[in-house]
């Protein structure tokens, strides 16, 4: 026997079904007429259950708040590629477009090769004036071969802002800093190295006669074969060589022992005798290091290579300089470099001598920190961990302008491989993932052969008969771009914590009291919420930072005032021996999580007003009613 419906029935059965399974109440099925038991209307049944899986993620939609497993960004963004100059320039000017309430883009001034140091400052304007709070310096890529800095700046800009409503503890920070950030510092380096074939990109531009010759820059690498890649020359000459073809693999040259001999000679890297004085690739594009000619312990060519004839001369660093004089605001700094794995602080030379002990104590607690925040970095003092530097960017911004500051040195081999049978694995000679056979297997199997170009055969015009290859540029002190989100990260976060650490005045408190009349005793608190004073020792000890200046605004005359050792016990004040009260200077300034009360005796009457101004912690105020 068969039943039939009509379609305007099985309509109106269909969303009564539907509303019981979506509403998560059954009962209206057990109030259904009783043609529900019918076989026709079983199938209607089963049709509005199966319903149910489109309909019920319409009910919990109810309680979701976006739509999507994330929220979507306000601007998208890829991680994945390395930006020359102009492409950086763009995406500032659309990051400055999409958040104008919060970012400045500007320029310090040109290159030697004349393309724009770009800064963006990150600065909420309804929370107080740029100069009343303390100031986060972010740079990169002083060095033109160490990118990859300038992508994790151009990501710490693009973070702050996609999750300034988002995460409390972002919206804060912006609120209470300001960040300058300065994608890259030696923008000609750059892009050398992004549009060249990556040889001798260390340098700036500015033309240096290395070898002596009356010439500037005449004898650089050459791309013999045009394939984008500075590479190794081998020549075979059997029997008279130093070098062999390591038998586990063929791609590798490994010397010979004492009293062997081998079947190759290596011919140094790809170029020619372009000047005609006998040696090749001597006199490269620039041939001096950015990061010696700064200020603090500046040396000559012949104790310090690559300082230039005096500090502050290359455009770049003299650029910088103004503009960290003229801000001594900026209380902390990062100078992002590659390779190795490092986070680094001065001083650069042993003959410097240490750092004061109270300064020493807040850079082991921020590069403790950073330890942990970033694996395989160790955190090292320059000289001791790295090699010596005269006159490099880290000693002046600390010596000379009162900055607490790192250079962390981006990635580490050991990253690579990064677990614990890895390594193990590394450690056991037999295996494939030993030592340099490690960084080919890498290449070969994750990165699909892609950094490395085979030897080949080339008719070199003074060597003969050759075979050139070997690494890209990309390879060994740069990243692998699959592996850039989490460096970006981990060292944006680990920068963000030592901005949010430095000092922080606060107001901590006030009390009046009449002593007799219209004379009051006053007391003001004041706090530094964070690590970093105010003031380093060494800052204080060379006199480049100006004194915490307590201020008092109001009708009334200071008799007396000093500082209060033991705010919960009575005692004689720490008198304060200046002839003006109404602006007392603080040579030492305000150390790091520490609050110190100042105590005023005062005749007057109304209000009185006490500012504390900190150049590198902020201003804050305070204001009492004298009655």
């Amino acid at each position: 026997m068969t039943t039939t419906i009509d379609s305007g029935a099985l309509q109106r059965m269909r969303a009564r079904l539907r509303t019981a399974l979506v509403g998560g109440a059954l009962t209206a099925v057990a109030n259904l007429p009783a043609a529900a038991a019918t076989p026709a209307l079983a199938a209607v049944t089963a049709l509005a259950a199966a319903s149910a899986f489109t309909a019920a993620p319409v009910a919990a939609q109810d309680q979701m708040t976006g739509v999507g497993s994330d929220p979507e960004h306000r601007l998208d963004m890829t991680w994945d590629r390395w930006l020359d100059h102009e492409e950086i320039g763009e995406r500032m000017q659309l990051m400055a477009r999409t958040w104008p309430n919060f970012l400045t883009l500007s320029s310090l001034g040109d290159s030697y090769g004349g393309r724009e140091l770009w800064m963006m400052t990150i600065h909420n304007p309804d929370t107080g004036p740029a100069e009343e709070k303390a100031a986060m310096w972010i740079e990169a890529n002083i060095h033109g071969n160490e990118i990859q800095g300038a992508e994790v700046s151009l990501y710490t800009i693009w973070y702050l802002m996609e999750n300034y409503d988002r995460i409390a503890n972002v919206k804060r920070m912006v609120d209470e800093r300001v960040f300058y950030i300065v994608p890259t510092i030696n923008p000609d380096g750059r892009d050398y190295f992004l549009h060249g074939a990556g040889s001798g990109a260390r340098t700036g531009h500015v033309p240096v006669d290395s070898d002596g010759d009356g010439l500037f820059d005449e004898d650089p690498a050459n791309d013999l074969n045009r394939n984008g890649v500075i590479e190794q020359i081998r020549k075979y000459v059997p029997g008279e060589g130093n070098y062999r073809e390591d038998p586990r693999d063929p791609r590798l040259m490994v010397p010979v022992g004492p009293g062997e001999t081998g079947d190759w000679i290596l011919l140094g890297f790809e170029g020619i005798d372009d000047d005609g004085d006998g040696l090749v690739n001597e006199d490269p594009v620039g041939g001096y290091d950015p990061n010696r000619n700064w200020g603090s312990d500046w040396q000559p060519n012949y104790i310090q290579g690559g300082s230039m004839n005096y500090p502050f001369e290359l455009p770049e660093s003299r650029a910088i300089n103004d503009f960290m004089m003229a801000n001594p605001h900026i209380a902390g700094l990062q100078s992002y470099h590659n390779t190795g794995g490092m986070i680094l602080r001065g001083p650069g030379a042993a003959w410097q001598g240490t750092y004061p002990r109270a300064d020493i104590r807040v850079y082991d607690e921020l590069g403790e920190q950073g330890e942990r925040m970033l694996p395989y970095y160790n955190y090292y003092v320059i000289w001791r961990g790295l090699y010596t530097v005269h006159g490099g960017s880290i000693d002046w911004q600390n010596d000379g302008l009162g900055i607490v500051g790192f250079s962390n040195e981006l990635w580490n081999g050991g990253q690579y491989f990064n677990s614990p049978l890895l390594q193990s694995q590394q450690a056991d000679d037999d295996s494939p993932i030993a030592g340099q056979y490690g960084r080919l297997y890498f290449d070969d199997f994750l990165e699909f052969g892609d950094q490395y170009v085979e030897w080949a055969p080339f008719d070199h015009p003074q060597y003969g008969e050759v075979e050139m290859g070997g690494w890209k540029k990309t390879s060994g002190r740069v990243n692998p771009r699959f592996l850039s989100m989490e460096l970006f990260h981990r060292n944006m976060a680990f920068t963000l914590w030592h901005a949010d650490q430095m000092p922080l005045m606060q107001p901590a408190g006030t009390s009046v009291e009449r002593v007799s009349g219209d004379v009051y005793r006053v007391r003001v608190a004041f706090r530094n919420d964070r690590l970093i004073p105010t003031i380093t020792v060494r800052a204080q000890q060379n006199a480049v930072v100006r004194p915490d200046i307590v201020s008092v605004d109001g009708n009334v005359e200071i008799i007396t005032a000093g500082w209060v050792e033991n705010v919960h016990v009575d005692g004689p004040l720490d008198r304060i021996d200046q002839t003006e009260l109404d602006r007392i200077l603080v040579r030492s300034g305000h150390p790091g999580r520490t609050t110190r009360t100042i105590e005023y005796l005062v005749r007057g009457s109304g209000s009185m007003t006490v500012e504390y101004d900190a150049v590198k912690g902020g201003t804050v105020r305070q204001t009492v009613q004298l009655r």
